[in-house]
C-alpha cells in the first residue's frame, strides 16, 4: 500500500520530541532545566489536530519537564518522558487509548524509534533522520526536525480528510 493510501486510516499521531518536535539541540541550564528549540508552526498544527479530534502523544527519551510544559500548552497531555524502551510505552498507549497500530502515524528520527516505527500504520521521519530510520519509513519529510516536519505530516492527513484550513483555523 502506498503512503497516501495509508493516511486514510490515521486517527492518531505519535512523535518523538528531540530531533522531531525540536531540532535536537539541547542547552543544559542545570539538572532541572534545559532549553530546546521547536517550530511554532509545528505547535499550531499539533493544537489544530487536537481540535479536529485526533489523538496526539509524545514518546521521548528526554527527561525534562520543559517538554511536558510545552506539550501541555498545546493541549497534548499524553507525554511519556524518560522512555527507555519506546515499544513498551507504545503498546501500553495503544491498549489504554483503544487505538490499533494501523491507526497511528509515528514520526521518529533515530534508532530508539526503530521498533515502534516497524509496528505503526504509517512511519515517517524528518529529512535529517538517521539512515537506519530513513530505510524503513513510508515517508521522509522534506523538512528537518524542529523546522516544520510535524506540521508537514499533520497537514497532509488533515487535508486528505478535508479538515485543514477550515473556518476554525484562525482560532488558536
Amino acid at each position: 500500500m502506498n503512503y497516501k493510501a495509508k493516511l486514510h486510516k490515521v486517527k492518531a499521531f505519535i512523535f518523538d520530541f528531540d530531533g522531531v518536535i525540536s531540532d535536537g539541540k539541547v542547552w543544559v541550564i542545570d539538572e532541572e532545566r534545559q532549553i530546546r528549540n521547536s517550530s511554532v508552526k509545528d505547535g499550531y498544527a499539533l493544537q489544530y489536530a487536537i481540535k479536529k479530534g485526533y489523538k496526539i502523544a509524545v514518546i521521548t527519551g528526554g527527561r525534562c519537564q520543559t517538554i511536558v510544559y510545552r506539550m501541555n500548552q498545546l493541549g497534548v497531555y499524553d507525554v511519556f518522558c524518560g522512555s527507555d524502551k519506546k515499544i513498551t510505552v507504545f503498546k501500553n498507549y495503544l491498549r489504554d487509548s483503544g487505538l490499533s497500530a494501523e491507526e497511528v502515524l509515528y514520526m521518529g528520527d533515530d534508532i530508539p524509534d526503530y521498533e515502534v516505527m516497524k509496528e505503526v500504520g504509517v512511519a515517517t521521519c524528518p529529512a535529517n533522520a538517521a539512515k537506519e530510520i530513513k530505510a524503513i519509513v513510508d515517508y521522509i519529510s522534506h523538512l528537518n526536525g524542529g523546522e516544520g516536519c510535524v506540521r508537514d505530516v499533520i497537514e497532509q492527513v488533515l487535508t486528505l480528510h478535508d479538515q485543514w484550513f477550515k473556518e476554525d483555523a484562525t482560532e488558536w
